[in-house]
């Protein structure tokens, strides 16, 4: 049986002399593996629309272990993302992201949004990668059921007001004064915090229309970061080599 379906290229793998094999994120599936045979060949009909980080409309058919690729139509091929090394390195590290979190249904259907108009910024260089670095990894896990409390302070339920402190761990935020009374240090600003809860509770047309400081745009790049750290169960293979891109 064939199914069609669009789907966004997160791996490509060479396989054999001219074979191609590709993770996708699916509307519907979420993650799946297919086979793209001879994709590798320039004058083969699948070589375009298998591309790492292309959106195509897929044509599958289910094989022994994982589905065949019969036809692949181009939607869009991000090249913006293609001809920076930056890019590249932070759209493999979104990738491996999404692989890891393996989102299902509505997920599968709002991480694809998120990824699409993520590529999108990207491929036309329209936001900083550091920028684009946070929402995504703080959008990724509150989609895949991370979702921080953020609405106010766990002791005291103060909303706003000078810093806070975010406990990676817990998921929670804290005010100047119970922080300390935890013995905790602030380690975000109210520009910051703010634009957490932006990210967390905004509408995706939404999701990257605010701008934020040099210094409260370090503070939110950290804090995400280490939830992200602590969020997931096992490192990411392609977190070093951006680190070293991004530095």
């Amino acid at each position: 049986m064939q199914t069609i379906t669009k789907g966004l290229v997160l791996r490509s793998t060479k396989t054999n002399e001219a074979d191609r094999v590709l993770v996708l994120l699916t509307p519907e599936q979420g993650i799946v593996s297919a086979m793209a045979k001879g994709a590798l060949r320039l004058k083969n009909k699948l070589f375009s629309g298998t591309g790492l980080f292309c959106y195509s409309e897929f044509a599958l058919f289910q094989g022994k272990s994982m589905y065949i690729v019969d036809d692949a139509q181009v939607q869009n091929v991000f090249y913006g993302i293609h001809d920076d090394m930056e890019n590249m390195a932070l759209a493999m590290y979104f990738s491996e992201i999404t692989m890891t979190l393996s989102p299902v249904g509505e997920e599968a259907q709002s991480m694809l949004r998120l990824l699409l108009n993520t590529f999108y910024l990207m491929s036309e260089h329209k936001k900083s990668s550091r920028f684009l670095k946070s929402i995504f990894e703080l959008r990724a896990l509150s989609l895949a059921g991370f979702m921080p409390d953020l609405v106010a302070c766990t002791d005291c339920a103060k909303y706003e007001g000078g810093p806070f402190y975010f406990d990676t761990h817990a998921a929670k935020i804290y005010c100047a004064e119970c922080a300390k009374k935890r013995q905790q240090i602030c380690n975000l600003d109210p520009s910051a915090l703010a634009a957490m809860r932006h990210i967390v509770f905004s509408a995706d047309e939404k999701l990257f229309s605010f701008r934020l400081g040099e210094q409260s745009e370090e503070r939110l790049s950290a804090v995400v970061a280490n939830y992200l750290s602590a969020c997931l169960d096992k490192p990411l293979k392609t977190a070093d080599f951006l680190n070293t891109i991004l530095s």
